[in-house]
């Protein structure tokens, strides 16, 4: 397939990507329906709930690619932790109180990124991710990733992501990998667990 390379990448706020949930909702059915991760329709009508309460945080930002015909062919997607989020909860390991401290501004949670098979391989993920970030007021970023999600794990190490633990990060979840990315320092500064 060639690939048009005059996708856009567009950032979305809660309104505007609450109108382009059924875009969303494609390119994750698509991208996560291969292994590892073998996602069903009911695994992408749960993730679309949890997209909807993440929505409503008023931190909430995502980008969306398209081709120049309107085709969604990537997304990615988060939102500031608040201080009363639950998200340190579902490591493995203890995490310090310092580390767990949350201000509603100090950590953006990057809960999906996402292309669709045909478009891997030509820098979206990379222009989706720099869309998402751009301007973002935080000290870190973190995630969860599977392990066994090798071109993730990848680019998210090429752009300064180190591994800090595992979470499962809901019931009955495959273990996943936490990834931070310290904004403070740059990509080339970041040490996973120093938060």
């Amino acid at each position: 397939m060639t690939h048009p390379v005059s996708l856009t990448v567009a950032r979305l706020d809660g309104p505007a990507a609450e109108r382009a949930e059924a875009d969303l909702t494609l390119v994750h059915a698509d991208a996560f329906a291969e292994p590892p991760y073998r996602e069903t329709g009911d695994d992408v009508r749960a993730a679309f709930r949890r997209f909807r309460d993440t929505n409503r945080n008023p931190t909430f930002r995502a980008a969306l690619a398209r081709t120049p015909d309107g085709t969604p062919v990537g997304m990615a997607y988060g939102a500031h932790l608040g201080p009363g989020t639950g998200w340190w909860d579902a490591l493995t390991a203890p995490v310090p109180d310092a580390v767990r401290r949350e201000d509603g501004r100090r950590t953006f949670g990057l809960v999906e990124l996402a292309v669709r098979l045909p478009w891997r391989g030509h820098g979206v993920a990379r222009r989706l991710h720099e869309t998402l970030l751009d301007g973002l007021a935080a000290e870190r970023v973190v995630l969860h990733v599977h392990p066994a999600g090798e071109a993730a794990q990848a680019a998210y190490r090429s752009w300064g992501y180190r591994k800090f633990g595992e979470a499962r990060p809901r019931t009955g979840a495959d273990l996943h990998d936490v990834l931070f990315l310290d904004l403070r320092r740059g990509p080339a500064g970041c040490s996973g667990g120093s938060a």
